[in-house]
């Protein structure tokens, strides 16, 4: 016992870092869990409930047309190889994760520049035939920058999230909770035993 003690004397700075690297991973290893990272990795609609800001652009997604055919990532993340995908996915969801830490996410919520283009091109990858063919058109998103040609939503305004301009125009949707049949809860399972038997 005395060898450790003095041990713990001589290395005291390194019981404090590993002390630190211990707070920091456990912090860490909650945020993944608490935020369902994992999910991020998968092409389910579902995970944007994750947010439950998300419920009504979900339930506006879930009763149109494109929900038969499309996911959520057909529309908002690139197509074009697995690379620009995740990458693209990463950006977003730390910007996303940052905003409504923050809670600095706003009551109107749209697309910002990057994700316009990269939906701009999913638009026009799946109605190329559409588009060029039947409709003759050769649309860029810089030509829209430059007020040279309208975007797709500039006229399909109901596509596919119909009239939701902000998160409070469906505040009583009805939305499946991720993760499992019941209800989830941000409480831990071994936290909630410990409150309800404390009597809180």
């Amino acid at each position: 016992m005395t060898s450790f003690g003095a041990m713990y004397k001589e290395y005291k700075w390194l019981w404090c870092i590993f002390g630190l690297a211990g707070v920091v991973v456990g912090l860490g290893l909650y945020t993944f869990y608490i935020s369902r990272a994992w999910s991020y990795v998968s092409n389910e609609p579902e995970v944007c409930l994750n947010c439950h800001i998300m419920g009504p652009y979900y339930q506006a997604w879930a009763k149109s047309s494109h929900a038969t055919w499309t996911t959520c990532n057909d529309c908002h993340v690139p197509q074009d190889n697995i690379l620009n995908e995740y990458a693209f996915k990463a950006v977003d969801g730390l910007y996303h994760a940052a905003v409504f830490t923050l809670r600095n996410e706003p009551q109107v919520i749209r697309a910002r520049e990057a994700s316009q283009e990269v939906i701009l091109q999913n638009c026009l990858r799946c109605h190329t035939q559409l588009v060029n063919e039947f409709a003759k058109m050769d649309i860029t998103y810089e030509q829209a920058l430059k007020g040279e040609t309208k975007v797709c939503w500039d006229c399909h305004t109901q596509v596919p999230h119909t009239n939701i301009s902000n998160i409070a125009s469906a505040a009583a949707c009805v939305v499946p909770f991720p993760g499992s049949p019941k209800p989830s809860s941000q409480v831990p399972d071994w936290l909630e035993k410990l409150l309800k038997s404390s009597g809180r």
